[in-house]
Order: structure tokens, then sequence, then C-alpha cells
């Protein structure tokens, strides 16, 4: 998916100027029918018994609609759900087309009872220049958009879009979107090729006067298996989001992607000899950082390969995950409109014990920032069986830095590597600073390691920019044509350091 161009349309539609304005009746509801706890998790267990039968097209008309011309139709958040009420949140929706062929369930969920939003053309402004298209009753909308007092009385800022397969995005106040979530991954990297769930249907849950958390159920269908989404949703400066689910499975599921984060890693320090680009740097995230249940903290530098590559940490119980954004200053990017330093991290913490199992990361090959080429997620060892119930629950928390801070494991702040004239490769590794460093480095243990090729020892120095330790080493590959490095920092008690790992590639 070219979530990088859907994205951009998003953002245009608060840009666009408005057409003349018109006596909109805002979001239409439907007949009431009750809802409780248990209304979407029956309704998936249901669609689980019978065979997966996709929802309706669209007509063509709408999907053939191009980028300009979808760019031409948006939301007027006058006829936003709970538009003039005291409810402190708004809810607007998406047109379909383009990226979105078929058409999503969205219910008001107001006390026991939910109520069907309706398909309204009336509730969206266009240009001249949109193309006339049918009206019929397979439409409906292809997503929402959260927004709510965020930092100023009466101006309601969006914070969070589901939009896209299971796809979802969230800031924290003041950022601009970049990393995704999505509901569940299947069979991603497989040869056979990846099995993308759809979230069919929406109940948004009616928050009372002065609530900061919404609640948001999302009913998700797929070949392979249903699912029963709740999340709590709380704006702020990191957004929080809870996630609850129930999964049914159709068929055996050995590729599952719990609590799967897609993000775009183009280059850095690395590897900018290979782009063009006045740029130092192009990523909305730079690591994945791991806290794994046998208690150590791991921080894994994201690469834009040659070729697919694959990457399984092998865990119990894993703490937490995520993928993380820590270049934070302008000049890390030089980019005055894609605002990468200002871009969230989101951090996963498992709700319950996930047992055995491997976060896992995939990195794609891309020439261009506009594709998510980076995929993170647990996969759980004995994945799930045919006929089995997995109930699980996570935390999201999307912001600056979101991850919680061991004391004793200093963040990796910055790798580079480059060739020596005399043979070999220097790589440097820049540890944050604090009191925590002793005055006489010597006393540290460096360890330094390599799965293939040799490496030097290491030095260990002071950088006096940061005022942290900077590990620098000499790796000669010889014959190999790929190693995976391993590198920290000890005190004579325990580590310092993250672990950093890293897996080099000949070109």
């Amino acid at each position: 998916m070219l979530r990088r161009d859907v994205l951009k349309a998003i953002l245009a539609a608060t840009a666009v100027p408005s057409a003349a304005w018109a006596q909109e009746p805002g979001l239409q509801v439907g007949q009431a029918s009750p809802f409780d706890a248990t209304t979407v998790r029956d309704r998936a267990e249901a669609l689980a018994q019978a065979d997966y039968a996709p929802r309706p097209m669209i007509p063509e008309a709408w999907r053939n609609l191009t980028y300009d011309q979808y760019r031409k139709i948006w939301f007027d958040s006058r006829n936003a759900l709970w538009e003039g009420s005291d409810a402190p949140q708004r809810v607007d929706v998406f047109p379909p087309g383009l990226y979105f062929p078929r058409g999503v369930e969205m219910f008001e969920v107001d006390g026991s009872m939910a109520r069907p939003v309706g398909f309204d053309m009336g509730v969206f402004d266009t240009t001249d220049k949109f193309p006339d298209v049918p009206i019929d009753d397979t439409l409906g909308y292809s997503g929402l958009r959260l927004r709510a007092e965020l930092d100023q009385p009466d101006i309601f800022q969006e914070y969070a879009v589901f939009q896209g397969a299971s796809y979802f995005r969230g800031i924290g106040t003041g950022q601009f979107y970049g990393l995704s979530a999505r509901g569940l991954a299947l069979k991603t990297g497989d040869p056979m090729g990846e099995e993308f769930p759809d979230f069919v249907a929406f109940w948004m849950e009616r928050p009372e006067a002065g609530q900061k958390t919404v609640i948001l159920h999302a009913l998700l269908d797929s070949p392979s298996c249903t699912g029963a989404y709740r999340f709590a949703i709380t704006h702020g400066e990191t957004l929080e989001m809870d996630v609850d689910a129930q999964l049914f499975a159709r068929n055996d599921m050995a590729h599952v992607g719990i609590a799967p984060l897609t993000s775009m890693f183009l280059f850095d320090d690395m590897d900018r000899q290979r782009f063009d680009d006045f740029r130092p740097a192009v990523h909305d995230s730079d690591g994945l950082l791991i806290h794994n249940g046998g208690g150590e903290v791991i921080w894994r530098p994201l690469a834009n390969p040659l070729t697919l590559q694959i990457s399984a940490f092998g865990d119990n119980n894993p703490k937490g995950f995520g993928l993380c954004q820590r270049s934070r200053d302008f000049g890390d990017f030089n980019d005055l409109e894609a605002h990468y330093h200002e871009r969230p991290s989101l951090w996963v913490t498992p709700g319950e014990d996930w047992g055995r199992g491997s976060v896992t990361l995939v990195e794609i090959p891309a020439d261009l920032e506009i594709y998510d080429n980076i995929v993170a997620y647990w996969r759980p060892a004995d994945g799930i069986k045919a006929g089995d119930v997995h109930k699980m629950s996570y935390r999201l928390d999307w912001g600056n830095d979101p991850a919680p801070h061991p004391e004793r494991a200093l963040a990796v702040m910055n790798t580079a590597a480059g060739g020596r004239p005399e043979g070999g490769r220097i790589f440097t590794i820049d540890f944050e600073g604090s009191d925590l460093l002793p005055e006489d480095l010597n006393s540290l243990t460096k360890i330094v390691r390599t799965s293939h090729g040799e490496v030097s020892d290491g030095v260990v120095q002071r950088n006096p920019e940061t005022g942290g330790p900077r590990l620098a080493f000499t790796f000669y590959p010889g014959e190999a044509r790929y190693a995976e490095f391993r590198a920290q920092l000890r005190l004579p008690d325990g580590p310092l350091t993250e672990v950093w790992l890293y897996r080099w590639t000949a070109t």
C-alpha cells in the first residue's frame, strides 16, 4: 500500500479551499439496535463460522479515480459526528475510491444502543474538477479521523486516523503523522505473498463531556481469521491506545504478526552514499527497540537493504518493543516540508504474558520515501490453529520518546560507518551521556562480536558534544558476504548501555 500517497491526500483535505458553504445536515444515523461489550465479539465469532466473502466493490468510476481527482473531494468538518454537542470529540469520515475500493460500516454508540452512520454524498465538498460518479448501495466511507481540543479551546485538531485495510495512525500533540500500526499482519515477507486483513466495521462510543478517552470498536475480517477489537484512545503529549482483541481463526495461521508496526526508512549516515539528496537523512523511524523477557535492552538500527531482510529476535514474554525516531533535531534531516524530526515513535507494551516467539523485523528495499518498507511485529512461536480463539491485549504509546528508560541502558544516539584506507570498515556507536559514565573509560568492558569476518577490540572515547561514550571498532569482512554484530559497554557490576545489534551486508 502506498500509505504515503494516502497520507498526503488526507492532509491535503484540510488545506484545500472550501467550495461555497451549503447547509449540510451532518452525518446521519439510522435505526437503533442494542449494543454491549459482546456485540462485536459475537459478530466476529459468527463470521468465522462461514467461508470468507469479501465485501462488494464500490462502482468502477470511484475505483478509477486518479490521485489528483481524489484530492478534489474532502469532508466538510461542520458535518462531523457530535459537532455542535458537548461531546469532547469529533469524528470525520473519508470518501471511498482510489486506494479504498470497498466501503466500511460505521456505527455511533450512545449508551446501550448503536445506530448506523449512512453514506451521504452531502457531507463532502468537491471542486468543479471532481467527476460525476454514481451513487449506489455499495458505497460506504473508507475510514475515520478523530479530533479533539488538543491545546486550544474550541479548536478540534486531529490526532488519529483509521483508514485502509487494518491500518491506523496516531500522533502526540504537536507532532506530524509518520509510522502506522495495523490490527494484524499475516504472512509478511512470505514468498507466496502477504494477506492484509480489513477492519470492515467501526463502532464509536459517544464520550461524556470532559472525557479525554474515546472508545472505538472494530470488526476485522480476512480469509484466515476474524477479530473483535476494542481501542481505548486517550489524546495528549503522548497518545495512548489500549487495545483488547480476540481472533477467531478460520485457517491455521503459522505466520501471524501481533501488534504490527509499519514505517519508512530510506537512508541515514550508514548508507547515505546510495542517495543523491540534499538531506542528511530520510526516515520516519531510525531503529527497532526491544526490552526482552531476559532483561536486555536491544537497539537495532534500521537499514534499507539491497535485498529483502528478515530478522527474528527470539524471546519469551517480551516486556515491549517499538519503532523509534531518535533523531530529533531539524538539522538531522534539513527538511522544511516533511518534518521528519517531529514524527512519533511507537512503543508496544504487552498486556499479559505473550509466551515464546520472536520480535520480527522486515526490511524491504526502497528507492523512494513514498514507500513504507519497514515492518515490525511479535510472532508467536506456535502460531494460531484453525478453530482457536486467541485473546490478546497491549498498549500503544505514540510520542517523542514513549518507551521506558532503564537506568543501566544508555541509549544509542547514532551509528555511522565508513571504509578505511588500510582496509576494513570502521563503525562508530554514540551513546547518550549520563552521570553513570565513569571518569576512567578504561574501567569499561567493551563487548564487540561478529558472526563472520573479524573485528578489532574497539576503542572507547568521550564524545565532547554529547558527553556520552563513543565505541569505535574496525571490521575486516574477508570473504564474508554478511555479518551480524553485537556490541555493548558494561560496568564491573552490569550493563551500562543498550545492546547494539546490526546486520552488515556486502554491496
